[in-house]
């Protein structure tokens, strides 16, 4: 009961209601959709790229994906109760630049770097724009 009356605190409605607010906006809409494509590209970059031989980069590509496109659905849906994970969003990009030298095998090559790199900065330039909306907004 008490979480309940504390999720309906005046103060909490009013950020959740600026959280929907920034996620309305065209640049909060923008940073989902871009997320949200970032995710899928990643999901999919080993058969994109040709590099699906190396399983455990396809596996860790596919999962990390997967997982960056269902935070972007959350941020595109339900900001306003999204928000406090959107500090995941940077942390998949740095992941995603590193994985291709710290996951099992020889899989550091010219198309798995590349694709891993180019992504990952996007995911970790979208994830700050996404976390700075919070702090923006949250003011």
């Amino acid at each position: 009961m008490a979480g309940q009356a504390m999720s309906m605190h005046p103060d909490i409605a009013e950020l959740r209601e600026k959280y929907e607010l920034a996620a309305e906006s065209p640049t909060g809409k923008a940073v989902a959709g871009l997320t949200f494509l970032t995710g899928l590209y990643l999901a999919i970059s080993p058969w994109v790229v040709g590099f699906n031989g190396f399983t455990t980069l396809t596996v860790n590509n596919l999962v990390v994906g997967i997982a960056l496109a269902m935070l972007a659905l959350g941020f595109a849906s339900a900001y306003g109760h999204t928000h406090g994970i959107a500090w995941v969003t940077p942390v998949i990009g740095i992941w995603t630049i590193i994985s291709v030298w710290v996951v099992s095998g020889q899989v550091a090559t010219a198309a798995t770097i590349w694709s891993n790199v180019v992504t990952g900065v996007i995911a970790l330039l979208l994830g700050l724009g996404a976390a700075s909306a919070v702090r923006a907004w949250g003011r």
